[in-house]
């Protein structure tokens, strides 16, 4: 037996690629503002991070949002421009689905409840992942500590035989500090071979 439990996965960038300048070029085309202006006001604003963290409803950002930045469509065309930014990484979606009967898979995501919506409506892949901690369920954002914990003890896993990846420096440290195996995610090659050095293997 190898030393790893279960793996957790990062969401954006590990196994979905994110445009995130493609909503913002989309929004600011509807509503005539630049798409500078657009990234400043998110960049600016509590309003993404208080999403991430539950402490907005979708309904609620979308009025607050359109409202601020002058969008007059409803929200399903709002949602659309938000969540129509993601590309499957193929080579690491198989690689997870190649550890569907052999470990734990789970999902763990700095996301919002919009683009959950939307991401569990295109990607029924992350129906057969055994858990998903997502930040705005939980109310927790990677790199807290709190949201690893909470995940390594709500599902009964042992921190130094549990592997994560993220795409995110800070995010993998956050890991590492509770004592967790973590690899800094660059490529799907890189990964693949990193998990075979920790024993998850052959993948």
């Amino acid at each position: 037996m190898n030393g790893i439990d279960a793996v957790v996965f990062d969401l954006g960038n590990v196994l979905i690629a994110v445009d995130e300048p493609r909503a913002a070029e989309r929004m600011a085309a509807r509503t005539g503002k630049t798409r500078q202006q657009i990234e400043e006001y998110i960049r600016g604003t509590p309003h993404g991070h208080e999403l991430a963290m539950g402490k907005l409803s979708t309904k609620q950002f979308f009025h607050t949002v359109a409202r601020d930045l002058g969008f007059d469509g409803a929200y399903d065309e709002f949602a659309l421009i938000w969540s129509e930014v993601f590309t499957p990484i193929e080579p690491m979606i198989a690689l997870a689905e190649s550890l569907e009967t052999r470990l734990p898979r789970l999902l763990l995501s700095n996301t919002n409840a919009i683009h959950m919506d939307y991401i569990f409506q295109h990607y029924t892949f992350l129906d057969d992942f055994d858990a998903h901690v997502l930040s705005h369920e939980v109310g927790l954002l990677k790199p807290d500590a709190a949201i690893y914990r909470y995940t390594l003890e709500k599902y009964g896993l042992a921190a130094e035989r549990t592997v994560f990846l993220d795409d995110l420096a800070t995010n993998v440290e956050g890991a590492r500090r509770v004592g967790m195996q973590a690899i800094h995610f660059q490529n799907p090659d890189q990964a693949r071979a990193e998990l075979t050095k920790l024993g998850v293997s052959p993948i």
